[in-house]
Protein backbone atom coordinates (compact mmCIF):
# COMPACT_ATOMS: atom_id res chain seq x y z
CA UNK A 1 0.00 0.00 0.00
CA UNK A 2 1.02 3.53 -0.45
CA UNK A 3 2.59 5.77 2.18
CA UNK A 4 3.30 8.54 -0.16
CA UNK A 5 1.29 12.01 0.22
CA UNK A 6 -1.72 12.60 -2.18
CA UNK A 7 -2.60 16.00 -2.08
CA UNK A 8 -7.13 16.32 -2.43
CA UNK A 9 -8.23 17.07 -5.58
CA UNK A 10 -9.64 20.75 -6.03
CA UNK A 11 -11.26 22.65 -9.27
CA UNK A 12 -9.63 25.70 -10.25
CA UNK A 13 -12.32 27.65 -12.60
CA UNK A 14 -12.08 30.71 -15.11
CA UNK A 15 -8.30 31.62 -14.94
CA UNK A 16 -6.98 34.18 -17.32
CA UNK A 17 -3.76 33.26 -18.39
CA UNK A 18 -3.70 36.17 -20.85
CA UNK A 19 -3.41 34.50 -24.06
CA UNK A 20 -4.40 36.26 -26.64
CA UNK A 21 -3.48 37.47 -30.27
CA UNK A 22 -0.23 38.74 -29.27
CA UNK A 23 1.22 35.71 -28.26
CA UNK A 24 4.32 34.72 -29.95
CA UNK A 25 4.04 31.69 -32.87
CA UNK A 26 6.74 29.83 -31.43
CA UNK A 27 6.95 30.42 -27.87
CA UNK A 28 9.28 27.55 -26.96
CA UNK A 29 12.47 29.16 -27.05
CA UNK A 30 11.49 30.80 -30.02
CA UNK A 31 12.31 26.92 -31.48
CA UNK A 32 10.14 25.87 -34.24
CA UNK A 33 10.35 22.07 -33.56
CA UNK A 34 9.87 22.87 -29.67
CA UNK A 35 6.87 24.70 -29.63
CA UNK A 36 5.21 22.36 -32.99
CA UNK A 37 5.81 19.03 -30.39
CA UNK A 38 3.91 20.65 -27.66
CA UNK A 39 1.59 22.62 -29.70
CA UNK A 40 0.51 19.23 -31.04
CA UNK A 41 0.06 17.21 -27.62
CA UNK A 42 -1.75 19.46 -26.15
CA UNK A 43 -4.33 20.34 -29.53
CA UNK A 44 -5.61 17.00 -28.03
CA UNK A 45 -6.33 17.79 -24.17
CA UNK A 46 -10.13 19.29 -25.25
CA UNK A 47 -11.36 16.31 -26.73
CA UNK A 48 -8.82 14.14 -25.10
CA UNK A 49 -10.47 15.38 -21.50
CA UNK A 50 -14.18 15.03 -22.58
CA UNK A 51 -13.29 10.87 -23.37
CA UNK A 52 -11.64 10.69 -19.66
CA UNK A 53 -14.84 12.28 -18.42
CA UNK A 54 -17.34 9.47 -19.99
CA UNK A 55 -15.04 7.35 -19.48
CA UNK A 56 -15.22 7.66 -16.07
CA UNK A 57 -18.45 8.36 -15.74
CA UNK A 58 -19.80 5.40 -17.33
CA UNK A 59 -19.20 3.64 -14.07
CA UNK A 60 -20.41 6.67 -11.65
CA UNK A 61 -23.94 4.67 -10.80
CA UNK A 62 -21.78 1.47 -9.67
CA UNK A 63 -19.61 3.66 -7.28
CA UNK A 64 -20.49 3.37 -3.90
CA UNK A 65 -17.57 4.76 -1.72
CA UNK A 66 -18.41 8.51 -0.75
CA UNK A 67 -14.41 9.38 -1.05
CA UNK A 68 -14.29 8.11 -4.83
CA UNK A 69 -17.83 9.76 -5.43
CA UNK A 70 -16.24 12.81 -4.51
CA UNK A 71 -13.18 12.48 -6.18
CA UNK A 72 -14.98 11.86 -9.47
CA UNK A 73 -17.10 14.67 -9.32
CA UNK A 74 -13.72 16.82 -8.86
CA UNK A 75 -11.83 15.01 -11.45
CA UNK A 76 -14.92 15.97 -13.88
CA UNK A 77 -14.88 19.91 -13.38
CA UNK A 78 -10.71 19.71 -13.31
CA UNK A 79 -10.61 17.95 -16.61
CA UNK A 80 -13.55 20.52 -17.86
CA UNK A 81 -11.61 23.50 -17.00
CA UNK A 82 -8.73 21.75 -19.04
CA UNK A 83 -10.18 21.37 -21.49
CA UNK A 84 -11.88 24.87 -22.06
CA UNK A 85 -8.25 26.39 -21.49
CA UNK A 86 -6.63 24.48 -23.91
CA UNK A 87 -9.93 25.15 -26.63
CA UNK A 88 -9.29 28.60 -26.40
CA UNK A 89 -5.37 27.92 -27.29
CA UNK A 90 -6.37 25.71 -30.36
CA UNK A 91 -8.36 28.76 -31.30
CA UNK A 92 -4.51 30.48 -31.24
CA UNK A 93 -3.63 27.93 -32.99
CA UNK A 94 -6.52 28.67 -35.87
CA UNK A 95 -5.65 31.92 -35.88
CA UNK A 96 -2.17 31.37 -36.51
CA UNK A 97 -3.40 29.58 -39.94
CA UNK A 98 -2.98 25.91 -38.88
CA UNK A 99 -5.55 23.35 -40.03
CA UNK A 100 -7.02 23.11 -36.82
CA UNK A 101 -11.08 22.42 -37.91
CA UNK A 102 -9.17 19.15 -39.78
CA UNK A 103 -6.98 18.10 -37.45
CA UNK A 104 -9.68 18.02 -34.44
CA UNK A 105 -12.21 16.74 -36.90
CA UNK A 106 -9.89 13.57 -37.04
CA UNK A 107 -9.26 13.50 -33.39
CA UNK A 108 -12.61 13.09 -32.81
CA UNK A 109 -13.39 9.96 -35.32
CA UNK A 110 -9.94 8.61 -33.69
CA UNK A 111 -11.53 8.98 -30.02
CA UNK A 112 -14.92 7.80 -31.28
CA UNK A 113 -14.31 4.89 -32.89
CA UNK A 114 -11.89 3.83 -29.39
CA UNK A 115 -15.18 4.21 -27.82
CA UNK A 116 -17.20 1.80 -30.07
CA UNK A 117 -14.64 -0.33 -30.37
CA UNK A 118 -13.40 -0.84 -26.85
CA UNK A 119 -15.67 -1.91 -23.93
CA UNK A 120 -16.34 0.56 -20.87
CA UNK A 121 -13.71 -1.26 -19.10
CA UNK A 122 -11.52 -1.02 -21.49
CA UNK A 123 -11.85 2.61 -22.56
CA UNK A 124 -11.60 3.30 -18.80
CA UNK A 125 -8.16 1.46 -18.78
CA UNK A 126 -6.79 3.65 -21.39
CA UNK A 127 -7.99 6.81 -19.52
CA UNK A 128 -5.84 5.67 -16.64
CA UNK A 129 -3.37 4.98 -18.19
CA UNK A 130 -3.22 8.29 -20.20
CA UNK A 131 -3.81 10.16 -16.28
CA UNK A 132 -0.44 8.19 -15.54
CA UNK A 133 1.43 9.53 -18.68
CA UNK A 134 0.09 13.53 -18.15
CA UNK A 135 0.46 12.91 -14.82
CA UNK A 136 4.52 12.05 -15.13
CA UNK A 137 4.34 15.69 -17.15
CA UNK A 138 3.94 17.99 -14.12
CA UNK A 139 7.63 16.11 -13.23
CA UNK A 140 9.24 16.59 -16.77
CA UNK A 141 8.52 19.93 -16.49
CA UNK A 142 8.44 21.43 -13.67
CA UNK A 143 11.06 19.53 -10.94
CA UNK A 144 13.80 21.12 -12.37
CA UNK A 145 13.80 24.84 -13.38
CA UNK A 146 15.73 24.55 -16.68
CA UNK A 147 13.11 22.51 -18.76
CA UNK A 148 10.53 25.34 -18.96
CA UNK A 149 13.06 28.27 -19.03
CA UNK A 150 12.62 29.33 -22.63
CA UNK A 151 9.12 28.48 -22.42
CA UNK A 152 7.01 32.04 -22.79
CA UNK A 153 5.65 32.80 -18.96
CA UNK A 154 1.83 32.80 -20.13
CA UNK A 155 2.27 29.55 -21.65
CA UNK A 156 4.29 28.11 -18.55
CA UNK A 157 1.55 29.59 -16.20
CA UNK A 158 -1.15 27.37 -18.05
CA UNK A 159 0.90 23.70 -18.43
CA UNK A 160 1.71 24.36 -14.77
CA UNK A 161 -1.87 24.95 -13.46
CA UNK A 162 -2.48 21.92 -15.69
CA UNK A 163 0.16 20.04 -13.86
CA UNK A 164 -0.80 20.88 -10.82
CA UNK A 165 -4.38 19.11 -11.15
CA UNK A 166 -2.98 16.25 -12.84
CA UNK A 167 -1.02 15.50 -10.23
CA UNK A 168 -4.02 15.90 -7.54
CA UNK A 169 -6.41 13.43 -9.62
CA UNK A 170 -4.03 11.14 -11.46
CA UNK A 171 -5.68 8.20 -8.72
CA UNK A 172 -9.40 8.93 -9.73
CA UNK A 173 -9.72 6.72 -13.06
CA UNK A 174 -7.20 4.00 -11.79
CA UNK A 175 -9.21 3.82 -8.29
CA UNK A 176 -12.33 3.45 -10.91
CA UNK A 177 -10.96 1.13 -12.89
CA UNK A 178 -9.52 -0.99 -10.20
CA UNK A 179 -11.60 -1.29 -7.73
CA UNK A 180 -15.41 -0.42 -9.31
CA UNK A 181 -15.12 -1.41 -13.08
CA UNK A 182 -12.34 -4.40 -11.97
CA UNK A 183 -10.32 -4.49 -14.66
CA UNK A 184 -6.91 -6.97 -14.40
CA UNK A 185 -3.65 -6.55 -14.80
CA UNK A 186 -3.01 -7.51 -18.35
CA UNK A 187 -5.50 -5.20 -20.12
CA UNK A 188 -4.32 -2.76 -17.57
CA UNK A 189 -1.12 -3.42 -19.56
CA UNK A 190 -2.34 -3.46 -22.68
CA UNK A 191 -4.47 -0.04 -22.20
CA UNK A 192 -0.64 1.92 -21.18
CA UNK A 193 0.58 -0.27 -24.80
CA UNK A 194 -1.82 1.17 -26.54
CA UNK A 195 -1.67 4.61 -24.90
CA UNK A 196 1.28 5.28 -25.08
CA UNK A 197 1.83 4.83 -28.60
CA UNK A 198 -0.82 6.92 -29.17
CA UNK A 199 0.06 9.30 -27.35
CA UNK A 200 3.66 9.61 -29.24
CA UNK A 201 1.59 9.25 -32.51
CA UNK A 202 -0.10 12.63 -31.93
CA UNK A 203 2.82 14.41 -30.92
CA UNK A 204 5.13 13.50 -33.67
CA UNK A 205 2.25 13.39 -37.12
CA UNK A 206 0.83 16.51 -35.66
CA UNK A 207 3.86 18.21 -34.96
CA UNK A 208 5.10 17.54 -38.64
CA UNK A 209 1.82 18.42 -40.02
CA UNK A 210 1.92 22.10 -38.18
CA UNK A 211 5.60 22.25 -39.26
CA UNK A 212 4.64 21.60 -42.43
CA UNK A 213 1.96 24.31 -42.80
CA UNK A 214 4.53 26.69 -41.02
CA UNK A 215 6.52 26.23 -44.74
CA UNK A 216 9.06 24.23 -43.73
CA UNK A 217 10.33 21.60 -46.12
CA UNK A 218 10.37 17.20 -45.50
CA UNK A 219 14.20 17.86 -45.44
CA UNK A 220 13.99 20.55 -43.17
CA UNK A 221 11.62 18.83 -40.90
CA UNK A 222 14.21 15.97 -40.75
CA UNK A 223 16.67 18.37 -39.94
CA UNK A 224 14.82 19.78 -36.82
CA UNK A 225 14.04 15.79 -35.28
CA UNK A 226 18.04 14.87 -36.00
CA UNK A 227 18.54 18.92 -33.58
CA UNK A 228 16.17 17.64 -30.79
CA UNK A 229 16.89 14.17 -30.25
CA UNK A 230 18.60 14.87 -27.24
CA UNK A 231 15.92 17.72 -25.88
CA UNK A 232 13.47 14.28 -26.39
CA UNK A 233 15.44 11.02 -25.44
CA UNK A 234 19.09 12.69 -23.92
CA UNK A 235 19.89 11.45 -20.38
CA UNK A 236 17.24 14.37 -19.13
CA UNK A 237 14.98 14.33 -22.32
CA UNK A 238 11.54 15.40 -21.95
CA UNK A 239 10.48 11.84 -22.71
CA UNK A 240 13.18 9.81 -21.95
CA UNK A 241 13.18 11.02 -18.22
CA UNK A 242 9.64 9.95 -17.84
CA UNK A 243 10.55 6.65 -18.79
CA UNK A 244 11.19 5.08 -15.68
CA UNK A 245 8.09 6.09 -13.60
CA UNK A 246 6.23 5.15 -16.93
CA UNK A 247 7.50 1.91 -16.39
CA UNK A 248 6.29 1.31 -13.14
CA UNK A 249 2.49 0.97 -14.25
CA UNK A 250 3.74 -2.78 -15.42
CA UNK A 251 4.11 -3.94 -11.66
CA UNK A 252 1.25 -6.39 -10.77
CA UNK A 253 0.98 -4.27 -7.52
CA UNK A 254 1.34 -0.51 -8.97
CA UNK A 255 -0.65 2.15 -7.76
CA UNK A 256 -0.49 5.67 -8.60
CA UNK A 257 0.27 6.88 -5.37
CA UNK A 258 3.98 5.31 -5.37
CA UNK A 259 5.20 7.68 -7.21
CA UNK A 260 5.10 11.25 -5.44
CA UNK A 261 3.85 14.01 -6.24
CA UNK A 262 7.02 16.76 -7.12
CA UNK A 263 8.77 18.09 -4.17
CA UNK A 264 7.63 21.39 -5.26
CA UNK A 265 3.67 20.95 -5.52
CA UNK A 266 3.07 22.76 -2.37
CA UNK A 267 4.47 26.00 -3.41
CA UNK A 268 2.43 26.35 -6.37
CA UNK A 269 -0.74 25.88 -4.31
CA UNK A 270 0.40 28.09 -1.24
CA UNK A 271 0.17 30.75 -3.60
CA UNK A 272 -2.52 30.51 -5.78
CA UNK A 273 -4.31 29.77 -2.82
CA UNK A 274 -3.29 32.87 -1.40
CA UNK A 275 -3.07 35.72 -4.44
CA UNK A 276 -5.65 33.63 -7.00
CA UNK A 277 -2.83 34.60 -9.57
CA UNK A 278 -1.86 31.47 -11.93
CA UNK A 279 1.23 33.33 -12.84
CA UNK A 280 2.46 33.79 -9.73
CA UNK A 281 2.01 30.13 -8.39
CA UNK A 282 3.99 29.65 -11.44
CA UNK A 283 6.61 31.66 -10.34
CA UNK A 284 6.85 29.95 -6.67
CA UNK A 285 6.65 26.61 -8.30
CA UNK A 286 9.77 27.38 -10.25
CA UNK A 287 11.66 29.07 -7.30
CA UNK A 288 11.60 25.74 -5.73
CA UNK A 289 12.35 23.48 -8.81
CA UNK A 290 15.75 22.07 -8.88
Amino acid sequence: MSTSFQPSIEARKDIDFGLDADFPKYWNGNDPFKTRIMDALQLSFPDGERYFISSVRAFRDRITDPQLQRDVKEFTQQEAQHGIAHTKFNALLEAQGMPMARILTELKEYIKKDQTKYSDEFNLALTAAYEHFTALLAETFFARKEVTADIHPKMRALLAWHAIEEMEHRSVAFNVMKNVAKVGYFKRCAAMIIATRHTTSVMFNYADELLKTDGYSWLQRRMMVLKNLNWMYGRKGILSSMLPKLLMYFRPNFHPEDIPVIHNYGEWVKVYDSTGNPHDACAALLAAAY
